[in-house]
């Protein structure tokens, strides 16, 4: 059997030695032979084809982490896995996009009219059972994944706008911020106040009642890059209305976004208001 060397290898998968160690330090790509004695790696020739596609991949930017999950499944698990990475890659980008032009208008001070209506609804006192957690971006699916079921099945639940899940952000979910947000769902009137039985982190609260300005957007605007113009249009329409925020923003989630598509209509951004002065 033929050999190579680590730099003869690297040539041919046109990868520098570092990049090797690298990826045979993770699992990615390991030497055929390493010689006990001097720790030399050698390669064979039948794995230049894994090597040059985990450099293909790493030219997409996608995370070492992720590669292994493309090339070690069959061809056609491959390229699902793939397509949706990408996809996510994708609206990853467009959510920087819309951030970049976000940005322009802050420096610039010429912010685009808000091609939506803000309104104003009443909310009825009512209980609301919820759970509080620091969340990062790369956290938040899995919380609300587990959270959701956990607060169906504290108690039924209400009809109407009113008895929407919504969620609290008390701060921004982002790669570095961590909320904390808190997700609640109106219960039935009758349901005992403070923690729940068996979740202790489930607590049960009174909400007042209270009005709220909102605005509605699609799937695709919930993000927070996305969400970051209308959170300022609310912000000015209280100044100019002389109603002053009584609790953080919120999203009130009447969609699946398990299903909903990018236009979907999905949710209401809303902050609750004092009463005016």
């Amino acid at each position: 059997m033929a050999w190579m060397t680590i730099g003869e290898f690297a040539s041919r998968a046109r990868l520098s030695p570092k990049a090797l160690r690298i990826y045979a330090d993770l699992g990615l790509l390991v030497p055929a032979e390493v010689d006990p004695a001097s720790g030399y790696r050698r390669y064979e020739e039948s794995q230049l084809e894994r090597a040059r596609m985990v450099a293909l991949l790493r030219r997409l930017d996608m995370p070492l982490a992720d590669i292994a999950g493309v090339i070690d499944r069959a061809p056609a698990d491959a390229e699902g896995t793939l397509a949706r990475w990408w996809e996510q890659a994708e609206a990853t980008m467009a959510d920087r996009r819309a951030l970049v032009a976000y940005i322009k208008s802050r420096l610039t001070g010429k912010q685009e009219p808000l091609m939506k209506d803000i309104s104003v609804r009443a909310i009825p006192e009512r209980k609301v059972a919820s759970i509080c957690r620091h969340v990062t971006l790369a956290d938040a699916g899995a919380f609300f994944a587990e959270a959701f079921p956990r607060l169906r099945a504290v108690a039924p639940g209400m009809t109407g706008i009113e008895g929407v899940p919504f969620v609290v952000y008390y701060g921004e979910v982002s790669a570095d911020s961590d909320g904390p947000v808190e997700l609640c769902r109106p219960v039935a009137t009758d349901t005992p106040e403070g923690a729940v039985a068996g979740s202790p982190d489930i607590q049960v609260r009174t909400e007042p009642a209270h009005e709220e300005a909102y605005v509605r957007l699609t799937a695709a605007e919930m993000s927070w890059p996305r969400m970051l113009p209308f959170a300022d249009a609310l912000e000015r329409w209280g100044r100019d209305h002389d109603r002053r925020p009584a609790a953080p923003l919120r999203q009130v989630l009447f969609a699946d976004l398990r299903t909903a598509g990018p236009g979907t209509q999905a949710c209401d951004l809303s902050v609750p208001l004092r009463s005016p002065r």
